[in-house]
């Protein structure tokens, strides 16, 4: 799970959306022939939100070289050594990711246009296509965000739905653990609840509390301006569950369409329902005061908007640099936000409890409401490779 953020869907993606997946094939990733694949008319890897228009080097070519770092630091661990020691694909080793790392960080340096960039990697590198849902290629994507929500640092008539730190004594906790009624009521205000004493900040909406669950991670806006910074700390052993797709079962939303800010427009207009749904969802996350450090995900690493990625990290290869194409929203001329096709070097940094099996993806979309909105949207189907040296 994303640790500071893992959508459960930050560390998991919106996971509100009822994206399934194919049983998980034993090797979830092929290698493919560059000249049978191409995406929008244009050959695999052109990448052009790197540079600016009309020309120059962007900030996302800046935050692209922060993720590879933090995935090169990720890949010196011995949490990293043990995730590849028996990696499932052949020819997929820890040493090959990281050199993998070096040079296409040494190619973005030097490339000058996102053509010439594309043309090396064309060049150097090998793509391997994740199996996908189907297997035959088929990627779901959802985007994750961290929140930035109203609370306080002490309970009051305005500020009553508590995040919980994980008790001291959780890995002695028996299972099957208790459920989210158990632990804060069916109302979410944790009235006799056996966490008591254990409230590390209290927010003013209900559903704003769930939501940060779901994220993984947050920031809290305090009454005197200030912002609280909190983060994934553990969770209890029961599955997630969609609520989005709950209400699909129940006939109150149709599954065409559905979205985060679609979920979230039901509860407020029938916010007595909140009681019914969200207690459905058994599974209860725990959080820790991170104290500003930017959202963080399973590996330990901080996540870039647009630039770093969640998948289960059981199957795919962590830390990676990977390829994705898919449908993401953007700001258009007037502010609203509208789909574009796109094809985006990302890092695999993350995972998420609903994140499974190669048909799942989420991809971080930052911080704040923008980017929530954005995340929100995101439901659609593509493809993910991942990109390493030819041998």
């Amino acid at each position: 799970m994303r640790k500071t953020l893992t959508r459960i869907s930050l560390t998991i993606g919106i996971a509100i959306l009822p994206i399934s997946g194919a049983a998980v094939a034993s090797v979830p990733l092929q290698a493919v022939q560059l000249e049978t694949v191409q995406f929008n008319q244009d050959p695999l890897g052109l990448d052009e939100q790197l540079w600016k228009r009309p020309g120059g080097k962007s900030g996302d070519w800046r935050a692209m070289l922060r993720a590879i770092d933090n995935s090169l630091r990720y890949l010196k661990t011995p949490s990293a050594a043990k995730a590849y020691q028996n990696y499932s694909v052949p020819g997929v080793t820890r040493d090959r990711v990281r050199r993998s790392l070096v040079r296409f960080r040494q190619l973005l340096i030097k490339s000058p246009t996102p053509k010439a960039l594309q043309a090396a990697i064309q060049q150097e590198f090998v793509f391997y296509k994740s199996l996908g849902k189907d297997n035959q290629g088929t990627v779901g994507f959802t985007g994750y965000f961290e929140p930035v929500y109203a609370g306080s640092r002490t309970p009051s008539a305005e500020y009553r739905y508590p995040l919980y730190r994980l008790p001291s004594d959780f890995q002695r906790w028996q299972k099957p653990h208790p459920t989210r009624a158990a632990l804060e009521g069916w109302d979410g205000l944790g009235k006799n609840s056996p966490l008591r004493g254990k409230e590390l900040v209290w927010l003013r909406d209900r559903l704003e509390a769930f939501l940060v669950h779901v994220q993984g991670s947050a920031r809290v806006r305090m009454p005197d301006g200030t912002l609280m910074s909190v983060g994934y700390a553990g969770k209890t052993s029961h599955p997630y569950t969609s609520i989005g797709g709950q209400l699909v079962n129940d006939g109150k939303m149709e599954l065409e369409g559905l979205t985060l800010p679609a979920v979230i427009d039901y509860f407020r207009t029938s916010p007595t329902e909140l009681s019914q749904y969200l207690p459905r969802n058994k599974s209860f996350v725990f959080f820790r005061e991170t104290r500003g450090a930017p959202a963080t995900g399973s590996l330990g690493l901080p996540v870039m908007a647009e630039r770093s990625i969640a998948t289960d990290k059981s199957i795919m290869p962590p830390g990676a640099l990977a390829l994705i194409q898919t449908s993401i929203p953007y700001p258009n001329a007037v502010g609203q936000l509208e789909s574009r096709l796109v094809s985006r070097y990302v890092l695999d940094q993350d995972t998420g409890s609903a994140i499974k099996g190669p048909g799942r993806v989420d991809i971080f979309m930052g911080t704040g409401k923008l980017a929530g909105n954005r995340a929100g949207l995101i439901n659609d189907t593509g493809e993910l490779y991942y990109l390493l040296l030819k041998n």
